[in-house]
C-alpha cells in the first residue's frame, strides 16, 4: 500500500521549487500533484497520455479543446490524450491531483 497526505505532498512540491510533483509511478498510471498560484500562466502543452483532473482547492477556469469551464474544489475534468488544454483565470491558488493513464513519460 502506498498512502499520502495532501499537506506533506504540498510541502515537498514547494520544497523542490515546482509547480508538480509526482507522486506515484506505477505500470499504467501516474499521480501527481500540479500548483498554479493565483495570477499564474498555465505553461502545459498537450499530453500524450490521458489525464484526469480533480481540483484539490482553488478557482480557475479550464480549455480543453474548444470547450471553457469554471472549476473549483472538488471538480473534475477528463482530458483526452493530446487535446490541447490550459488552466488561466485563476483567482485562487489552484491545487489539483493530476492521474495520467498511461503513466506520463
Amino acid at each position: 500500500m502506498k498512502a499520502f497526505r495532501l499537506d506533506e505532498l504540498e510541502a515537498e512540491r514547494a520544497a523542490n521549487d515546482g509547480a508538480y510533483l509526482q507522486f506515484v509511478k506505477e505500470r499504467n498510471m501516474s499521480v501527481g500533484l500540479y500548483a498554479l498560484d493565483a495570477g499564474d500562466l498555465d505553461p502545459q502543452q498537450p499530453h500524450k497520455e490521458d489525464e484526469v483532473y480533480f481540483i484539490v482547492s482553488g478557482r480557475a477556469s479550464i480549455t480543453v479543446g474548444v470547450e471553457t469551464t469554471q472549476v473549483g474544489r472538488g471538480s473534475v475534468v477528463y482530458v483526452p490524450a493530446g487535446v490541447a488544454h490550459k488552466f488561466h483565470h485563476i483567482t485562487e491558488d489552484l491545487r489539483v491531483m493530476v492521474v495520467f493513464s498511461p503513466p506520463e513519460s
